[in-house]
């Protein structure tokens, strides 16, 4: 066996001292920042000009006495004493409490069902697509759509009921429907996207989990309620923050169909927000408002991502 030794007469050649200085880690750090940061900076340029200083200025707004024709005169809280006192803030909160609470729960029930049909049932890759066609529509058009449809005296929804020998409806006329009628509308334009994004929450789910529970004789329910959805608990609190955030901002459908009618029935947050801000001309009330509205939201999405633990997954 032989051996190799080292002649200690010799030298290890080294690098010069230039490529060296090319090839470090600290050049080549800086290099790849500097690349990161073009790519970047147009959608932060945009996040900057689009998002960041309206929301400050918005901010600024609040605690002013704003119209278009003025400049903007600072009165401290005054805008925020005025809507605690104010019934028809509390009443649009209210409405919109309402609206995000059947919203949620029809939008995402249905959603978890279509989603489970596409992932057991409905493997085509056509029908999937086509439980997209109602989100790819705006909702204004899927709001004059439904308008027609559900109209009183036209409509071809109230013509069938009619049909069947029940009095007709007046869906957007009537108080105790307008809401419900609303929240069908959108959660007919947006289930099939959430359940597109439950749907891949359960590809996610490795299949050998369901081997080993239908070896162990577990029910249908059963792999449901102890499988399946604890191991989709991340992607339905993601569906859960993004609906809730998409449901308290709701304005288009309202402002096409009852325009906050009949009697302040369907007079959401949003749509009071626009009313007081670009029908009155009160910037500084109407701010104030939004600025509530922004707190509302990420104390609810906080919540929802600290109780239900949406950072983490039992797949770890």
């Amino acid at each position: 066996m032989t051996t190799l030794t080292r002649n200690p007469g010799t030298r290890t050649p080294r690098l010069p001292r230039t490529i060296l200085n090319r090839t470090g880690p600290g050049r080549t750090g800086r290099s790849d920042a500097r690349i990161a940061l073009f790519f970047i900076a147009p959608a932060m340029i945009g996040f900057v000009l689009f998002y960041l200083v309206p929301t400050v200025r918005g901010i600024y707004l609040s605690f002013t006495e704003y119209n278009i024709l003025g400049d903007p005169e600072w009165i401290g809280l005054e805008n925020y004493e005025a809507i605690a006192k104010d019934p028809l803030f509390w009443n649009s909160l209210a409405v919109t409490g309402q609206y995000v609470l059947l919203n949620i729960g029809l939008q995402t029930a249905l959603a978890l069902g279509l989603a489970l049909l596409m992932h057991n049932v409905a493997k085509s890759t056509i029908i999937r697509g086509a439980l997209l066609l109602p989100y790819l529509m705006s909702n204004v058009i899927a709001a004059l759509l439904w308008f027609w449809m559900l109209d009183y005296q036209i409509g071809v929804v109230n013509q069938f009921i009619e049909w069947a020998g029940l009095p007709r409806a007046a869906f957007f006329g009537s108080e105790e429907w307008a809401i419900p009628t609303q929240a069908l509308i959108n959660t007919w334009r947006h289930m099939g996207y959430t359940a597109l994004l439950i749907f891949a929450g359960l590809q996610s789910i490795p299949g050998h989990v369901y081997e080993v529970a239908k070896l162990d004789g577990a029910s249908a329910w059963q792999t449901f309620r102890k499988i399946t959805i604890p191991l989709l608990r991340p992607v339905l609190v993601l569906v859960l923050v993004v609906t809730v955030i998409g449901s308290f901002q709701v304005f288009d459908t309202v402002a096409v169909t009852t325009g906050g009618g009949p009697v302040n029935a369907t007079r959401v947050i949003q749509y009071y927000i626009y009313q007081r801000a670009f029908t009155e001309s009160d910037f500084g009330y109407g701010s104030a408002i939004a600025v509530i509205l922004f707190l509302i939201l990420a104390l609810v999405a906080f919540i929802q991502m600290k109780f239900l633990k949406g950072n983490e997954s039992d797949l770890d």
